[in-house]
């Protein structure tokens, strides 16, 4: 019965079509809704994977930025091997080296430490757009203090489309966003063409007039002075030996064997040998100079033996001196107590020196007593610094303590006045100094008399005399280092060429060292500063009772000269 009431009911007949309707519509709209659940499967599966890659990323992000802290330590320790109380642990060249290397080191992880936070930003970006980081600011780097005399080539970048993208109207500059990079360009190599035109008269059959030929540095050579200041910078301020920079020219088509440079190069140090006596003549005269030789190995029949470079360095920097500064080097047949007689022997002044008998000997012979040896304080402290890192005397640390103050009070009197000078150190370091002997003296009958500690300590009281000259003369420096820094370029050349190949090209070696540290020290551009000096030299521009105009203090150049720093 209920089923016929249901059959007969009129409502039933009317939902039946409404729910056929439904039914039809939720089947046609059944791919839109599979379509949302895949795309939402997509975004789903999208997000994990942008997680996981975030999080490598950010996992890479922080491997780097511990290598970066690493390496940066690694540098810290190196330059306080260098810098700190433990300055003679590491030979300079080798620090130079290990610190090229690990900074090296570090500008590769931080690269990696760039890319890898881009990437995490870029991420985490696309994955929450809300949550971007804002742009880093630019690395500090060298911008900003590129020299004014570098040849500056602009290139423009204008964008592809100047209309307006929302009203289509052409735009104007509003300003000019300039940023500088330093570029580099092979040395160029050009030909100097002279052409002397040869005139006659047409009236006279036989008269002919031609301009003589300027005076060539090589006769019938085909360098000019430009070439012959590269090739002796190079060697002698680069520490390049003339085989590699015959490669070097042979990549730009010019064939130059290695014999013709050295021709070139023997040729150049005799035009220049007369302003190298004459700067030599001018150190000898001074009333203070440093002096220290270093080897120098020169090839002779059929071996080396070792010769030497005997340095005399005048910089009156440390107290302001009125003199210029001047470094010249002479080169000896070894080092024998004879070798610097010949220069010294009528030298009357303060003498810097090390412990080195010759000098001794030397000022010994010297009449009345003209050359007052100060010796290096240190040379003193090495002893005791070697002594200490082998066996971490207690004593020898308490003296090189004690040493290491004289040098503080010296950092602070740097650039004064010699009379100032001398009273800080009459007041500070004087007392400091008689404790030292005192201490040395009273410590020297506790240890074995054959050991190295004994040793350190008969040298430094067996040179006290010439230990103590700089507390009662203010231009006279604490130590000598002023000439063994200067040396170090004599040892770069010595490294990269081995040995010099007879005593004329030792002689050469002491010829261009001098000249080009000299104009180092005189704040000079040592290329510059040649190819000037051989140009005038060779034109005959200057002549021999005129090459005093040419010494690197009184030297002026034809044009503005560019500012160079001086030697270190």
């Amino acid at each position: 019965m209920n089923n016929d009431i249901a059959a007969d009911n009129p409502i039933n007949d009317q939902a039946d079509p409404a729910l056929d309707v439904l039914l039809s519509a939720a089947f046609h709209q059944l791919p839109g809704w599979n379509a949302l659940r895949h795309e939402r499967d997509h975004f789903k599966l999208a997000y994990r994977q942008a997680v996981a890659e975030l999080t490598d990323s950010q996992i890479q992000l922080d491997e780097a930025r511990a290598e970066t802290a690493r390496l940066e330590q690694v540098i810290r320790q190196l330059q306080r091997a260098h810098f700190g109380r433990r300055s003679e642990r590491i030979d300079p060249e080798q620090l130079t080296l290990a610190l090229e290397g690990a900074e090296q080191d570090v500008a590769s992880a931080s690269a990696a430490v760039e890319a890898a936070a881009a990437k995490a930003e870029g991420i985490a970006s696309s994955a929450d757009p809300a949550a971007a980081k804002p742009k880093r600011p630019p690395a500090n780097r060298n911008r900003g203090h590129l020299p004014p005399h570098l040849e500056r080539v602009e290139r423009l970048i204008e964008p592809e489309d100047k209309t307006c993208p929302c009203c289509r109207g052409e735009m104007h500059k509003i300003r000019d966003d300039f940023s500088d990079q330093l570029d580099a360009v092979p040395m160029r190599l050009r030909v100097i063409v002279t052409n002397r035109p040869v005139y006659g008269c047409r009236g006279c059959s036989e008269a002919m007039v031609q301009a003589p030929a300027p005076e060539r540095p090589i006769t019938g050579g085909m360098p000019t002075t430009a070439l012959l200041a590269q090739v002796v910078v190079s060697k002698y301020a680069d520490g390049l030996p003339l085989y590699r920079q015959a490669g070097i020219y042979r990549r730009d088509g010019i064939d130059l064997d290695r014999s013709t440079l050295c021709t070139w190069v023997g040729k150049t140090a005799w035009w220049l040998k007369p302003l190298y006596d004459l700067m030599l003549t001018s150190a000898l005269t001074s009333p203070k100079l440093f002096c220290d030789d270093t080897h120098l190995p020169v090839m002779a029949k059929g071996k080396t033996h070792k010769g030497a470079l005997f340095g005399y360095v005048r910089d009156d920097s440390p107290w302001g001196g009125p003199l210029p500064p001047v470094a010249v080097w002479v080169y000896t047949d070894g080092r024998k107590h004879a070798s610097p007689l010949p220069q010294l022997g009528t030298f009357i002044g303060v003498l810097q020196v090390d412990g080195w008998k010759g000098f001794k000997d030397l000022a010994a012979s010297n009449p009345n007593l003209a050359i007052i040896l100060a010796f290096c304080w240190s040379h003193a402290r090495r002893g005791f610094y070697e002594v200490f890192e082998s066996t971490k005397s207690p004593i020898a640390a308490e003296i090189i303590r004690r040493i290491a103050e004289l040098y503080q009070i010296e950092d602070t009197i740097r650039g004064r006045p010699p009379d100032e000078r001398r009273a800080v150190r009459q007041e500070q370091s004087k007392p400091k100094v008689e404790a030292i002997k005192a201490y040395i003296e009273a410590q020297i009958g506790k240890v074995s008399g054959k050991s190295t500690l004994a040793k350190a300590m008969r040298y430094t009281l067996n040179h006290w005399k010439g230990l103590i000259v700089f507390l009662d003369d203010g231009r006279v420096e604490i130590d000598n280092n002023t000439i063994e820094r200067l040396h170090r370029l004599v040892a770069t050349i010595r490294k990269n060429s081995l040995f010099a190949g007879a005593e004329t090209g030792a002689r050469s070696w002491a010829i261009f060292v001098s000249l080009i540290q000299s104009a180092r020290l005189n704040g000079l551009d040592p290329f510059l500063y040649l190819r000037d000096v051989l140009e005038r030299i060779v034109s005959g521009q200057v002549k021999a009772n005129q090459l005093d105009t040419l010494l690197p203090w009184n030297w002026r150049p034809a044009t503005e000269p560019v500012a160079f720093a001086k030697a270190a």
